[in-house]
């Protein structure tokens, strides 16, 4: 047994959601490996913008601190991934098995949406999903935004590793809530109506990661980092941020990879906040750097 309980993971997802701007939709698209969940705001008529969460417990929730700004000039897609916590169902034991499966998820995803192209923006995980799809398949990404990417330039920090096994073998939530304090440095704040950003976890958010606990997800799709002359192929726009507090890896190595492989990326290093804690603790700034590097400027 898990002790995960679906309806308090639900409570929790919407909890979440419910500090989206007004106007979002809930949209449900189909595709080989289930019904996919996505979360949309901002003009119909607008360029389309998909945005891939981190692993563990994050979903397509977790960017609602960003996406005020972003549906400004985008009409945002967030995702739940398939096979991960969320509210994308498998289609039977169908799930992702390899990078080719999911491009495939992505390109069907895409087809659903309406959507022949679009900027791209992935947070840890969702940016190695990211990255992998700009790889196979260019001509579907105008510009991707990498948010402390992990597995794309450099590996894991051995410590990171131990430090997260007990919650991968046997996750409840409080070995996710220690992990999560540990990794961010954040203590949780006493309940009020509005939590600080930026100093402490939101306690909403910290509590659907670890109702997430236990989520019966199918196992996530790894692999090698990208290879090096792939990467020098990339013909695609690339804005790398990286959190400069991250115990995941060492955030300057992965700046410095990024910009000896990448002929087309800019990389700035976001003060003061750790890998968990984006997106939504992140900067003030970050939004604003997002948007423009969209816009083109």
């Amino acid at each position: 047994m898990t002790g995960y309980d679906g309806e308090v993971f639900r409570v929790a997802y919407d909890k979440v959601l419910a500090k989206w701007p007004a106007g979002r939709e809930a949209l449900t698209v189909t595709t080989p490996f289930g019904a996919t969940r996505v979360n949309a705001c901002g003009p119909r008529d607008a360029p389309p913008l998909l945005l891939l969460p981190g692993g563990g417990g994050a979903t397509s929730v977790s960017w609602y601190a960003q996406i005020a700004e972003l549906a400004r000039i985008r009409r945002v897609y967030a995702v739940d991934v398939t096979g991960a916590p969320g509210l994308s169902g498998p289609a039977g034991d169908r799930h992702p098995r390899t990078v080719a499966d999911l491009t495939r998820w992505l390109e069907t995803l895409m087809d659903g949406l309406g959507a022949a192209s679009a900027d791209v923006g992935g947070h840890s995980y969702g940016g190695w999903i990211a990255l992998h799809y700009a790889l196979r398949a260019p001509d579907r990404i105008r510009r991707l935004f990498l948010l402390d990417p992990t597995q794309c330039f450099a590996g894991f920090k051995a410590a990171y590793l131990l430090r997260a096994l007990p919650m991968l073998l046997r996750p409840t939530p409080r070995r996710v809530r220690a992990f999560l304090e540990w990794e961010t440095g954040m203590g949780v704040p006493p309940a009020r109506a509005q939590p600080r950003v930026g100093d402490e976890l939101d306690p909403d958010w910290l509590a659907l990661q670890e109702a997430a606990a236990g989520f019966p997800a199918a196992k996530p799709v790894t692999g090698p980092r990208p290879a090096p002359d792939a990467l020098r192929a990339l013909d695609t726009r690339v804005l790398l941020l990286v959190a400069a507090n991250s115990r995941t890896h060492d955030p300057r190595e992965v700046v410095a990879r990024a910009t000896a492989l990448l002929p087309h990326v800019e990389t700035a290093v976001l003060p003061d906040v750790s890998h968990h804690a984006l997106p939504h603790a992140a900067p003030a700034a970050l939004a604003g750097r997002l948007t423009g590097f969209l816009s083109g400027r």
